[in-house]
């Protein structure tokens, strides 16, 4: 453990802690995830970059990390942790080593000790905002004048940040429970699935397991690849994933979405259904604290079915801004927000929560399996 911390949001307001994880400061935009468990997976989630995240539940560190449940490479992509109380003593047969130790191993500098209750509520009132930790600075003046110069993540590309450097093919399939603790990961799925490209925004490694599981023969490809050259491979469908910051900035992802709509079925996930809203025209509008967590009741349109879905998005697509082009499939029961919309002329369709689900239960697991009856049948 270090010692005092900080936490000053952009509005004046001051939370003060211990620190753990590494010593120092970060910045980014303050957010709440209301997950009871999954803190390794949410830590991982590239969507997270950008962003300090609270937890809503009061004891975090408590099953430790271990090297199997990441979401993506090169440790954690939030940019600070937040949490009631810090468990530095893991109890847990898979952990290898303690959530401070991976988080200073990592350089995140983290705040423990305040009242995460006071915060979420704040954020919930007030909307999610700027915010600046630090271990070093005892001046929340100074702090203030810190936080309050940052243009804010909507500034910036930050998909650039967390794509991958080089189209790779992915083969691993989801983890069975039968398994012993570092059991060989399925292998190469059924090619009656057909060969997708992924286009990288910051996907989560369980996405591209649940592909595999799906039957699909998986390529994925930097955020920047042209859709020329994603039509040169023939993939017989395209996935948008998920990723972090405003999709306004991501010019390029809304101009190789439109070439590609009308050439290949598209799946789109979180940021990937935001982007294919703006490559039909439509219009994006910011959630005042976001959704993040893995316990919202979304209800499926065309078949009633309620499904508690995993989210971690700040931005909504107004399904009515491309009402004509699109019909909405989903709907979250918390805030009545858009949550899904299917092309009515063309094999595309997305969601805005995580089908993958990790964390959370996997209710929405069958989108993957729906897209490959998609790509079968060709028709919306």
């Amino acid at each position: 453990m270090s010692g005092k911390a900080l936490l000053v949001l952009s509005d004046g307001i001051v939370f003060e802690g211990r620190g753990f994880g590494s010593e120092g400061e970060a910045m980014g935009e303050v957010v709440f995830n209301t997950s009871m468990t999954g803190y390794q997976e949410i830590l991982t989630d590239p969507s997270y970059k950008g962003q300090i995240v609270t937890m809503t539940y009061p004891q975090i560190g408590n099953y430790g990390i271990n090297e199997e449940d990441i979401e993506s490479l090169h440790g954690p992509k939030v940019e600070g942790f937040v949490v009631k109380e810090y468990i530095d003593f893991p109890s847990n047969w898979r952990s290898s080593l303690s959530l401070g130790r991976y988080l200073r191993d990592h350089n995140r500098v983290c705040i423990e000790g305040i009242d995460t209750r006071a915060l979420t509520r704040h954020l919930r009132d007030f909307g999610a905002q700027m915010g600046i930790i630090s271990t070093v600075d005892p001046d929340p003046e100074s702090l203030l004048v810190k936080v309050r110069k940052h243009p804010g993540i909507a500034a910036f590309d930050l998909v650039k940040e967390v794509t991958t450097a080089k189209q790779y093919s992915w083969n691993e399939g989801c983890w069975k429970w039968c398994h012993p603790p570092h059991p060989p990961l399925s292998k190469g799925g059924n090619p009656k699935g057909g060969k997708i490209v992924v286009y990288d925004f910051g996907i989560k490694f369980n996405i591209l397991r649940n592909l595999i599981e799906a039957g699909f023969d998986v390529m994925v490809v930097p955020a920047q690849t042209p859709a020329e050259t994603v039509l040169e491979m023939n993939p017989d469908g395209v996935i948008l994933s998920n990723g972090p910051g405003d999709p306004q900035t991501v010019t390029y992802a809304i101009q190789n979405a439109k070439k590609l709509m009308g050439e290949k079925p598209i799946f789109g996930i979180c940021l990937g259904h935001q982007i294919l809203g703006l490559a039909m025209g439509g219009r994006i509008y910011k959630l005042k604290f976001g959704h993040h967590g893995g316990n919202h009741p979304v209800k499926d349109l065309s078949t009633g079915r309620v499904e508690i879905t995993s989210q971690n998005h700040n931005y909504c697509v107004d399904i009515e801004s491309i009402k004509g082009q699109t019909k909405l499939t989903h709907k979250n029961l918390y805030d009545g927000t858009e949550e899904g919309m299917q092309h009515v002329e063309l094999p595309i369709f997305s969601v805005q929560h995580h089908p993958e689900a990790g964390p959370g239960p996997n209710d929405s697991v069958h989108l993957f399996h729906r897209f490959r009856s998609l790509i079968e049948s060709g028709k919306p």
